[in-house]
Parts: C-alpha cells; structure tokens; sequence
C-alpha cells in the first residue's frame, strides 16, 4: 500500500485529466431508430457535465496548466487543429450528439464563437481535470461541478433570450443530460492529497453525495446519462510509473466499487418524471486493453503520443505520434484515441436506446 500511495504522489502532476471507460462491444446502432425514439420523445439536445472526457476546450479560457490546445492534440479532428479536446479527434459526446442528427460537435459553452445553433443542439459545461468533489477542481484552478452548473444557469437565460421562456423550459426539460466525471477525484486528490484520509467508503459515499446533489440541481432535465469511473489502473502512465505492464488491481477495484454505488443511488432517484442510465463502460475500456485484437487495435499498453508511456498534455506538446492512431486504444498515457471514444460512444448509444427510451 505505501509503493502505491508513493506512487500516486508522483503521478499528481500527471494525471489531472481522467480518462472515460467502457462495458462491451456494442452492435452497430440503428441511427434511424435512434433519431425516431429521439423525436418520439421530444429529445432537444445534449448538455453535457464533467472533466476530460467530454471538455472540447472550455478549459482552453481558463488560467490553468490542464490544457491540449496545441499540437499534436486535434491532429485528426476535421481540419487537423487542436480544440482543446484531450484527444487526436473527437470524443464520446460529439459522436452522441451526430447519431441523434444534432450536431457532429458539442460546443464548449465558454468559447465565444459559439453560436445560436451551438447552444440550441448541444454545448459542454465541462472542465478537464474536474471532479464530484471542489477540492479537486481547485488543485487545478478548473471549473468545479458546482460552478458548471452556475454556467448552466446563465445557458439557460441565453436561450430564454433566443426563443422565450417556453420554448426554453421545453428545451432544457427534454434535454439529454451527459455526466462524466470521478476518475480525478481518486488519482489527482485522494490518493495524493496527504489531508485526504485512507477511508475510501466514506470517501465513495461522499463522492456519491455529490454526484446526487448535482442531478438533482440540473435545474429542470429529466433525462440523464452518467458515466462511470475506467479502469484507471489500466492507463499507461499508472504502469509506467509501477513498471509493470498489468494493470493496478487495487486501483481497478476502486473504480468497481465506486460504479456498483453510482448504479444504486440512480436507482433510488428514480421517479416517472425522472430516467437515468448508468453508462457502465468500464468492460469495454478494460476488455480493449486485455483483448485488443478483438477491437481492431494492436496497441493497447502505451499511447500514441511520443513514446506513449508518460505524455499527457504539455508534456506531449510538439512531440510527434504514430503512424496510425485507429490501431491504438490509448491517444496518449491517460486519454483514448478518437476511435475508441467512437466505440464507447456506439455502447453509449445502445444502453441510452435500450434503458432511457
């Protein structure tokens, strides 16, 4: 236990982002079902909560060393230039948000390019490096939970302003709600923060708390996705830094623990007014790392990124990449590849078609 909390305490400035997870491989989806259940049930839009994996740059206007606005970040996204998005392309959200019709990129909310079609279809109140607790999002100077949902707040003003009061609460009430956030709170503060104490169940349920208040301050949605925690133990910077090529167990069971309360208090929310769908990925993400070959990949221990053992945004700044990034699962030492986030995005998709509609 003490190599690990050694461990953990080096990884402090390398592991400020958390990094998605996945359940199983999901059949190829049905986009026409999946637009006409949309429209079935007056789905608007997609507002998105979190960290990392879904932050398409609002950190890029915040005075923060938790950035990827630079090269080779975004070296795949449309026009080959970073957005701030810790990946070579897009992420999970932008492909959810293209399956429904919407639009084939979320927005960030604090981009001031953005547009009226932006915020009516679908924007991102997420910070990289982020996390349920403040704590966690104030080691970094990035946008905690509680202050996205102030931003939030003034979304909902602006559309007010755009369409009216009516159509707004109409929007907002039929949105699709996206929560990915938690892995932060584990590897940047728990397990480095000397004042944090070792009890990780009271340290679970007050995460679990958190995450409760935040849902229920949505501020008028009924309709909500929240992602779970990855198998962190799996990154390549975590078994650079143990050197050793297996994954952490400790810290893999962690994550299953934390995801098994997340799938019980969501249940204890339900109401008729209210659907919520936990997207457990964390299969898909770990079967990926053991099983590569199964997913297309042929790398699943380092990342693209320079040698793909350790860099992660600035330290992977200007450095150059691999030939082909459809064949790796891991972008750089904490963040998937654009193709990856497309399979979690299609596992996404089928439990969001199955559960919420």
């Amino acid at each position: 236990m003490f190599l690990m909390m050694k461990t953990m305490s080096v990884i402090v400035t390398a592991l400020l982002l958390a990094i998605p997870l996945c359940l199983s491989y999901a059949e190829a989806i049905n986009y026409n079902q999946l637009r006409l259940m949309a429209a079935k049930h007056n789905m608007t839009c997609i507002l998105v909560f979190g960290d990392s994996t879904v932050d398409p740059g609002n950190n890029n206007y915040l005075s923060t060393p938790a950035k990827s606005n630079f090269l080779p970040y975004g070296e795949d996204f449309y026009s080959g230039h970073p957005t701030g998005r810790f990946c070579n392309g897009r992420l999970t959200t932008d492909f959810i948000a293209e399956a429904f019709g919407y639009t084939d990129l979320v927005r960030a909310f604090l981009d001031p390019a953005i547009t009226r079609k932006d915020l009516l279809h679908g924007v991102s109140f997420a910070s990289a490096a982020s996390g349920y607790d403040e704590f966690t999002a104030n080691l970094s100077n990035v946008l905690s939970i509680s202050k996205q949902l102030d931003y939030f707040r003034h979304y909902k003003n602006h559309i007010r302003n755009l369409v009216g009061t009516k159509e707004s609460e109409e929007i907002v009430r039929n949105a699709l709600v996206i929560l990915s956030i938690g892995t932060n709170d584990f590897l940047l503060n728990y397990y480095v923060v000397p004042t944090r104490s070792r009890q990780k169940e009271q340290y679970q349920n007050y995460l679990i708390s958190r995450m409760k208040t935040a849902i229920k301050h949505s501020l008028g949605t009924r309709k909500v996705a929240v992602v779970g925690l990855p198998p962190f133990g799996c990154m390549p910077i975590v078994r650079t830094l143990r050197d050793d090529i297996k994954c952490d167990t400790e810290l893999n069971e962690v994550a299953v623990s934390f995801n098994s309360k997340i799938q019980r208090e969501l249940k204890t929310l339900a109401r008729p007014s209210f659907t919520s769908v936990f997207v457990d990925i964390y299969r898909v993400v770990l079967n990926a790392v053991e099983s590569p070959k199964r997913y297309g990949f042929v790398e699943a221990l380092k990342g693209c990124c320079g040698s793909g053992t350790y860099e992660y945004g600035k330290t992977c700044k200007d450095l150059s990449t691999c030939s082909d990034r459809t064949k790796y699962v891991f972008w750089d030492a904490v963040h998937p590849t654009e193709r990856m986030y497309k399979i979690i995005a299609d596992d996404a998709l089928q439990l969001i078609l199955s559960y919420m509609f």
